[in-house]
């Protein structure tokens, strides 16, 4: 973990990854994906109050024609002005045009949170750092299937990648 972050709102955009209520309900460690809700929306408010972009991202199964119930966001998690991606892979990146927007809004530096932590996360965030952006993760923003491919990805991938940090210490510069 590290100190206090300062981010530049102009230039940050915090990206949640499948905050469906599906995905949300599913047995999830080391945290429920309630509390990881819990988590992203006060994220999510911070972000938007400091007029920084925040990006949701869901995920649609290609080739069949009505997704499972509980496919869309969680209610109330998507503001206007809000970006939302939906994704057909793994990762946020391929084929959705979220790169594109995030250069047309400057965005540079990308803050991480979701389900599942090894698998969307991480899969959107591997592609967002082969594309240049600076990456952080915040840990208690997201959790996964098991506490065991939570750990691996917080304590093993994610520092390679980026910053691993808690929502406490995600802050923005004043100017």
């Amino acid at each position: 973990m590290t100190a206090a972050l300062a981010l530049d709102p102009a230039h940050t955009a915090l990206v949640l990854v499948d905050l469906m209520d599906r995905i949300v309900a599913l047995p999830l460690a080391p945290r429920k994906g309630t509390e990881v809700l819990a988590v992203a929306e006060e994220l999510a408010a911070e972000f938007r109050s400091a007029g920084a972009l925040v990006v949701l991202v869901r995920v649609e199964r290609p080739g069949i024609a009505e997704q499972p119930p509980g496919s869309g966001l969680v209610q109330k998690l998507l503001q206007d002005g809000d970006l939302e991606i939906v994704k057909r892979t793994i990762g946020a990146f391929q084929g959705t045009g979220l790169d594109d927007r995030l250069r047309e809004l400057g965005v540079s530096t990308l803050v991480f949170g979701g389900i599942a932590t090894n698998l969307g996360v991480e899969s959107t965030a591997r592609a967002a750092g082969d594309l240049g952006y600076d990456l952080v993760f915040v840990e208690d923003a997201m959790s996964a299937l098991t506490e065991a491919e939570h750990e691996a990805s917080v304590k093993l991938d994610f520092p390679r990648l980026g910053t691993v940090a808690r929502a406490a210490e995600v802050r923005f510069t004043s100017g």
